[in-house]
């Protein structure tokens, strides 16, 4: 059965995963490429299944995919997901540039 999620519970699925160093880094890593979960693994001080659940967390935002090829499990982002974060965070921006106009508008007939 395929879960589906609301677009709420899903943006919160990806600025849960993008609030970590270490998964913000995979991100930016496999964005380039693919990278086995080993050779990621390998990148970092932690244990090998430390770093693969750190990919899983990356996968339920879909902001990874992992294929297996083989015998490794490869790797890779997915820049339409973190597109659409970037475009979550310009809204937010753009609220905060028109309420600080707003503000100063307000200022100035004062």
């Amino acid at each position: 059965m395929v879960e589906r999620k609301t677009d709420s519970e899903h943006t919160d699925l990806v600025f849960h995963a993008l609030a970590d160093a270490t998964r913000r880094d995979i991100v930016r890593l496999t964005m380039n490429g693919e990278f086995s979960v080993s050779a990621l693994a390998r990148r970092y001080p932690m244990s090998f299944a430390a770093v693969q659940r750190h990919v899983a967390v990356l996968q339920r935002a879909q902001l990874v995919t992992k294929q297996r090829r083989g015998r490794e499990q490869l790797v890779r982002g997915r820049p339409e997901a973190v597109l659409k974060a970037a475009t979550l965070l310009d809204e937010f921006a753009a609220l905060r540039r028109d309420r600080t106009s707003a503000v100063g508008q307000m200022d100035a007939l004062l």
